[in-house]
């Protein structure tokens, strides 16, 4: 009896101890708003992120601005795929590729013709990276972020090359 009770004590000792060894992470979804981005432009962009393994995550970008003059315009959306190297999982350096569809005016002021209004649309692929800080609880993050991507179907008054950047804070769940 006593071995039996000896072997279902160190049974269950062993599965605890294995279980710890891979820590199982619930909170794979996660929502951010761009704060650096709104006090520096009034921009309100959100994001949303989604992890699939503990180093790599796909999401969302959203943005829109009343000025659509602004360099990114005064829409935006578009997808990212991070990658993540820090030695906490789903945190510290990422590197990321991004997509961006935006939307906006140029102002053209012409001696001949007068000033114009000329609205645009266009397509940009980039690279990111930054960094993501989470707290213990895994619950709220803070990051900060920047790329340059190239534009794929630019105007001629455009220039050929964007960028993105921000700092965000963010709610897992």
């Amino acid at each position: 009896m006593r071995y039996f009770l000896f072997l279902i004590i160190s049974l269950g000792f062993t599965l605890s101890v294995m279980g710890q060894a891979y820590p199982r992470f619930e909170n794979n979804h996660e929502i951010k708003f761009n704060i650096g981005q709104f006090l520096a432009t009034s921009t309100v962009e959100g994001s949303y992120e989604y992890f699939f393994t503990e180093d790599t995550s796909i999401g969302g970008t959203i943005y829109a601005d009343g000025d659509a003059t602004d360099y990114n315009g005064n829409f935006g959306i578009g997808p990212n795929l991070r990658a993540y190297f820090g030695y906490v999982p789903r945190s510290g350096f990422f590197a990321e590729a991004f997509g961006l569809y935006y939307k906006g005016r140029e102002e053209n002021n012409n001696a001949t013709l007068g000033a114009r209004n000329i609205d645009y649309g266009t397509t940009a692929i980039g690279l990111g990276i930054g960094n993501k800080w989470v707290t213990r609880s895994d619950r709220f993050t803070l990051e900060i972020h920047g790329g340059i991507g190239r534009n794929i179907n630019p105007s001629d008054f455009q220039n050929a090359f964007m960028f993105r950047g921000g700092l965000s804070i963010g709610f897992r769940f």
